[in-house]
């Protein structure tokens, strides 16, 4: 049952249809999208499939393949942004946005210090005209998708 008010479930229940920026890759338990209102492209958000709003109830089976995703994640967005890192966050408190989500941000060499760490989500909600747009998040989820080959691991 979806929710009222929860994002990530509306979409999943659009899943079929999602463009490339909502679905960079998925499995039976996680789904992969790129944020739609940042200034940083790779910006990723890995789902639950279905909702959860506390990391102590996803069940076993979501635990046991979280960090094949989040590692898989990082080592694509390396390749494919040429990041240094990636941030891997996951608070899931905004008004629409209760539902359990791990944000797998690059974070570049030339990134100002006060973007660092917690200050990247300043780059979170960018002005319209500093966001990636849709054509490039397109972009970039077919670029790891086909790094990834729908699998965490990429393998």
């Amino acid at each position: 049952m979806t929710p009222p008010e929860c994002y990530a479930c509306d979409k999943e229940a659009q899943f079929d249809t999602l463009p490339p920026r909502e679905r960079v890759v998925h499995d039976r338990y996680w789904r992969v999208a790129h944020a739609f209102d940042t200034a940083v492209p790779g910006w990723l958000v890995l789902l639950p499939r279905r909702h959860v709003t506390a990391v102590h109830d996803l069940t076993d089976a979501e635990a046991s393949s979280l960090g094949s995703w989040q590692v898989g994640l990082s080592r694509a967005l390396r390749e494919v942004t040429g990041c240094d890192k990636t941030y891997v966050v996951q608070f899931a408190e905004a008004e629409g946005f209760a539902h359990v989500h791990f944000h797998i941000v690059p974070r570049t060499a030339d990134l100002p210090q006060e973007r660092r760490g917690p200050g990247i989500f300043g780059l979170l909600r960018a002005p319209e005209s500093e966001r990636v747009t849709a054509e490039q998040a397109d972009r970039t989820a077919l670029a790891l998708r086909a790094r990834l080959g729908g699998r965490p691991g990429g393998v």
